[in-house]
């Protein structure tokens, strides 16, 4: 039996998903942001949870990406929003059970990108993530601390492979410890499990790098007043921030003048 998942966006704010149901359950973590709705071009990002766009970038200059801080607008059967020298297009549609997405951006040809699907989920300390057993795996300078060996000199992250690089466990959420861990894994695709829950998503881009990254705040971030937020986030690239981008680590836009890709949110369990 097919379940319907239910999602909702806020086109007038960035186009964020702010509902992602199924069977009863709200998937998305949400915190209460009012100067979210002020954001600007070129804003520092605000957290109010939900699903962000992030593009042309996640970390770095602008701070998540360029679209979640513009309005959005329908044209057609799309969602459409113009950034500085790309246009993104996002066409959301039920499919039996599941949810596609399909993506398309335009630009010169040449110009590099990453894009995250930035979704914050609202999980317990028991959910679990699955993923590709043994992918490649880029641990960010914040996970220094948790790392037995030393962090490898003036290097942007450090590589290892999944479910535990370099030691450092990442595939179970667990309570609040005061740590917080980004990573990005070479994989596809990526589930959920929470309890009898299961979320899925996953990524199809021709000629594009794919990747899933893992944002594992408990309670460590940001300094001063840090909250629990945690995240699950299919990207085109392999990086968060586009500047630090070697060969192959972020995606590019052909001689076509285009990128076209889908993302697949399912109910379920997909992992293979």
């Amino acid at each position: 039996m097919s379940v319907p998942l239910d999602i909702v966006t806020d086109l007038g704010h960035g186009g964020r998903w702010t509902s992602l149901r199924a069977s009863g359950r709200e998937w998305l973590w949400r915190r209460e942001a009012p100067e979210r709705n002020g954001a600007r071009p070129g804003a520092p990002f605000v957290d109010a949870g939900g699903l962000e766009e992030c593009l042309p970038t996640v970390r770095g200059t602008p701070d998540h990406g360029d679209v979640w801080s513009r309005p959005w607008a329908r044209a057609g059967d799309r969602d459409v929003v113009h950034g500085d020298h790309f246009r993104l297009a996002r066409t959301i549609r039920a499919t039996d059970g599941a949810a596609e997405v399909d993506y398309e951006l335009t630009a010169e040809p040449g110009f590099l990108f990453v894009w995250a699907a930035h979704a914050l989920l609202d999980l317990s300390g028991r959910a679990s993530l699955h993923l590709t057993e043994g992918a490649p795996t880029r641990l960010f300078p914040e996970a220094a601390p948790l790392l037995t060996g030393e962090w490898p000199s003036d290097a942007p992250w450090a590589e290892g492979k999944w479910p535990a690089p370099r030691g450092l466990r990442l595939d179970r959420f667990g309570p609040d410890d005061g740590t917080a861990v980004g990573a990005v894994v070479d994989a596809p695709h990526a589930c959920v499990h929470d309890g009898p829950d299961r979320l899925s998503f996953a990524l199809e881009a021709d000629g594009q790098p794919l990747s899933v990254a893992l944002w594992r705040n408990l309670g460590g971030f940001p300094d001063g007043r840090p909250y629990r937020s945690t995240g699950v986030e299919p990207m085109l690239g392999r990086v968060f921030d586009l500047a630090s981008a070697g060969p192959g680590d972020a995606a590019r836009v052909p001689a076509s003048g285009a990128v076209r890709w889908r993302l697949t949110v399912a109910p379920d369990c997909r992992c293979t």
